[in-house]
């Protein structure tokens, strides 16, 4: 029916999920001899993995796209991966003068200090109005299931907040009413303080008179 599966699945090219979780920067199995047999090529039309250089000459009618990479991360250019998808929301960097965009996400600890625009998906701090850190985050990001628990998971939090502050006031209730029983009962501290005044007025005239005499 409308808005199953299916219809998440067609909102996107077919080689895009392959795409992000191809390993590429390994060396090629065909061309293992030649100094060009990186694998950082990837074929749109056969989606059959990272591909080296040498591996396009069977490929010289399709559509193909170059992994470059930026600090241990696969990148692609702007230039190139517009062409053939949707890339708005997704954060754009400038790496050796060229506009690219990350194709997985990279989660981050915490984010910076003055950060007011994070990543929807893994939190990521970005600039500007961006939603997304990555191609993939982008993905996870618009699929219906994630708003879904997005949506979820803030009524939750919304619960669990009221349930923390009212068990919060159980617990302190319960310490309060816990120590009463370990403390004496009032009466019997002031039945013994009353007793122990009781003979100390008894005494006094009587030392009073013994001086006198």
């Amino acid at each position: 029916g409308a808005g199953g599966p299916d219809e998440e699945d067609n909102r996107w090219p077919p080689w895009l999920k392959p795409l992000l979780g191809e390993h590429f920067f390994v060396q090629c199995k065909l061309h293992a001899d030649s100094h060009k047999s990186e694998c950082n090529m990837y074929c749109l039309d056969c989606m059959n993995g990272a591909l080296c250089s040498l591996c396009l000459a069977h490929h010289k009618d399709h559509r193909y796209i170059q992994i470059r990479r930026s600090s241990y991360h696969d990148v692609i250019r702007v230039s190139e991966i517009q062409k053939y998808l949707d890339i708005s929301g997704v954060q754009t960097y400038v790496i050796n003068s060229a506009k690219v965009v990350f194709i997985n996400e990279r989660p981050q600890p915490r984010p910076g200090k003055g950060v007011t625009n994070t990543c929807e998906v893994c939190d990521r701090s970005l600039v500007d109005s961006f939603r997304f850190c990555s191609l993939g985050c982008k993905i996870v990001g618009t699929s219906k299931d994630f708003q879904k628990k997005k949506r979820h998971m803030a009524a939750m939090a919304s619960d669990s907040e009221d349930s923390y502050s009212s068990s919060g006031h159980g617990k302190l209730n319960n310490k309060v009413q816990s120590f009463r029983p370990s403390t004496p009962p009032p009466t019997s501290v002031n039945y013994r303080t009353a007793k122990r005044r009781k003979g100390i007025p008894h005494r006094a005239p009587m030392g009073g008179l013994i001086i006198q005499y």
